[in-house]
């Protein structure tokens, strides 16, 4: 039977994929720019779903099942969490976050059987094979194997992605339905003056023909505007962002120099703008590849003067990084960063930078982002074992190989002036340093 053929036969309506689920259901939904909304909304919706138990992340729009009427038809079990997220966790018992690496991602389907993956993909190429757009390979197949069957919502507006475990064949698919809407796009952003001092103190030292990841946001904005002047940059990067787009319409992303994947930008998911996506779409310089490769700190590692740029919310004087949660309160998840700071770590001439401001809040609420030690039940992403960079707006902390008294002192350098007599006031009294010896220190700098 030709592919045609059977994606004619197992063509349906969400309503009818709904109804084949059984109650409570285990299901992986694709992520982000990838979520099926209208197939978990007819999901969610279905008198017969009960509670469905539903595994994804950064969900982009909001979905049905935040509405009284659907209060406690869905449990989210999240592996990163975005604004939506924060959303729900802050009205209850919806979210539950999930602490992985990325480049462990495929684990969770290890774990658990999953009665079915929830996809949304291109429709099938000229030999059936369906893109699984531009955040659904974060996983790869992995959830798929271990799913009882798979359904696809084809949007004729995902782009076909290229790269390997980037597809679903028709005949893999227990039923389709068809929808045709834009990917789900991020809202633009525009850098302030703190975000554009710290990009310009982390471009500084970044070669010709590094290989970078960049984090999401603002500040990943701000150094892709400071990069125009660079020559044959590459990427290999968790997320493929607007920023790197622009680059490489400039020619100022070549990948020429890259020992992996020469010429090609690497992503494991991408999320933009229309014109993001449009650049994804069967494009041979472009492809994405599950975490569990490109988070792999050995994939890293394999490039030379590979740089990494991630963000944090706060850092303790002994180089601790925290990027996920603010004591308990979860506000994001572990995601990829320590898998590119390790993988850069191993780069020959590898750099990683963590980058956040010195402050928060403003008044009497403000406080420094440089601590001396987290809040009860705040995570440490990244250990002060691995930290290469701590940046903020008052200077790069280079942390390798430094002792606790050098950490400290370093660190404080760093903070905002505001703070800084009372952290080296803390430090003494925890016996971080002696004061003699940050007093030394400090003249000395």
């Amino acid at each position: 039977m030709s592919w045609r053929k059977t994606y004619e036969e197992r063509l349906t309506t969400p309503e009818a994929i709904a109804s084949a689920l059984p109650k409570n259901a285990t299901v992986f939904a694709s992520p982000a720019a990838s979520f099926p909304l209208e197939l978990i909304n007819a999901i969610t919706g279905h008198p017969d779903t009960g509670t469905l138990n539903m595994y994804s992340a950064l969900i982009m729009t909001l979905p049905d099942f935040l509405s009284p009427e659907q209060q406690g038809r869905l449990n989210y079990f999240c592996s990163f969490m975005g604004p939506i997220e924060r959303m729900l966790l802050a009205q209850g018992d919806i979210v539950s976050p999930i602490s992985i690496h990325f480049s462990r991602m495929h684990e969770l389907s290890l774990y658990r059987d999953f009665d079915a993956s929830i996809l949304e993909v291109s429709p099938p190429d000229e030999n059936g094979y369906m893109s699984l757009g531009p955040s659904g390979t974060l996983v790869g197949h992995a959830a798929l194997s271990t799913s009882k069957k798979i359904y696809c919502q084809v949007n004729d507006q995902t782009p076909y992605v290229f790269g390997n475990q980037a597809h679903v064949h028709v005949s893999e698919v227990a039923a389709l339905c068809e929808v045709s809407r834009p990917c789900d796009e991020l809202p633009p952003t525009q850098p302030d003056a703190i975000e554009e001092t710290i990009a310009d103190l982390i471009t500084a030292r970044i070669p010709d023909g590094a290989t970078l990841q960049l984090g999401i946001g603002k500040l990943a904005d701000a150094i892709g505007d400071r990069l125009t002047e660079k020559k044959d940059l590459g990427i290999h990067t968790e997320l493929l962002t607007p920023s790197m787009v622009r680059l490489y319409e400039m020619d100022v992303i070549t990948g020429a120099k890259k020992e992996l994947h020469k010429g090609k930008i690497i992503s494991a998911f991408g999320m933009g703008a229309a014109k993001d996506y449009q650049f994804m779409h069967r494009n041979p310089a472009f492809e994405q590849h599950p975490a569990s490769y490109v988070n792999d700190p050995n994939t890293i590692g394999a490039h030379s003067n590979f740089v990494s740029i991630n963000n944090a919310l706060a850092v303790d004087l002994t180089g601790q990084v925290s990027s996920e949660s603010m004591g308990f309160q979860q506000h994001s998840a572990t995601g990829g960063q320590l898998d590119f700071v390790r993988g850069a770590r191993l780069s020959k001439g590898g750099q990683s930078f963590i980058a956040l401001k010195s402050t928060s809040g403003a008044g009497d609420k403000r406080f420094s982002r440089i601590q001396l030690s987290f809040a009860p039940g705040t995570a440490v992403t990244t250990p002060r074992s691995d930290v290469q960079s701590i940046v903020t707006e008052y200077g790069i902390a280079d942390l390798v190989d430094k002792s606790l008294p050098e950490r400290v002192t370093a660190l404080i350098a760093i903070a905002h002036p505001d703070f800084r007599e009372e952290l080296s006031r803390s430090a003494v009294e925890a016996g971080l340093i002696s004061a003699s010896a940050l007093k030394d220190a400090q003249l000395a700098a």
